[in-house]
């Protein structure tokens, strides 16, 4: 029986012996211009500076290959990716939920919540589920969530405006900008 490799759908990286072009535009190590090259060659030239041979370019006209230490060029590469991802801010969305028949206690509290949260620089999303014959009073519901909206606007900006999905109306409340 024999083994048969499976393909992978990840696409290999354009170094050295993977380069499949037959003419190449070779940049040097320190940023020069060495011109057009045949694949091999620039491979060997390559390898006499005990370095490898990159495709930077390979969709442009002939492709640009530059010389260079592979290994530390993928480390660098790998440090920004780190370094980027440690400087986003993710937001993150509180779920929050109304009812149309809410307590003005209830209501308070809720609203107090929302508030600490959107003062935290986080979003917050206000559902309110109408659950069985409430939905033939939406309008009571809106009442509600206008309400809301209103109590809160001072800090906070409707993202998305109040829309029925299902038989749910959702608004999202993101902080009003500085």
């Amino acid at each position: 029986m024999q083994y048969i490799k499976p393909k992978r759908n990840v696409p290999e990286e354009l170094v050295n012996e993977n380069i499949h072009f037959r003419e190449v535009l070779v940049i040097g190590p320190d940023g020069q211009q060495l011109g057009t090259m045949m694949r091999r060659e620039a491979i060997e030239k390559a390898y006499e500076l005990g370095l490898d041979l990159y495709c930077v370019a390979p969709n442009a006209k002939p492709p640009v290959c530059k010389i260079l230490d592979y290994g530390k060029f993928k480390f660098n590469e790998q440090k920004k990716a780190r370094e980027s991802k440690k400087k986003q801010q993710v937001t993150q969305v509180k779920p929050l939920r109304l009812s149309p028949v809410i307590d003005q206690h209830d209501f308070d509290t809720k609203l107090k919540h929302a508030r600490e949260w959107v003062e935290d620089g986080q979003k917050v999303k206000v559902d309110m589920r109408f659950r069985g014959r409430m939905i033939t009073r939406k309008e009571v519901g809106e009442k509600v969530m206008n309400q809301f909206i209103e109590q809160i606007s001072d800090i906070a900006v409707v993202d998305k405006a109040p829309s029925m999905e299902g038989n749910t109306m959702s608004v999202v409340l993101s902080p009003r900008k500085k």
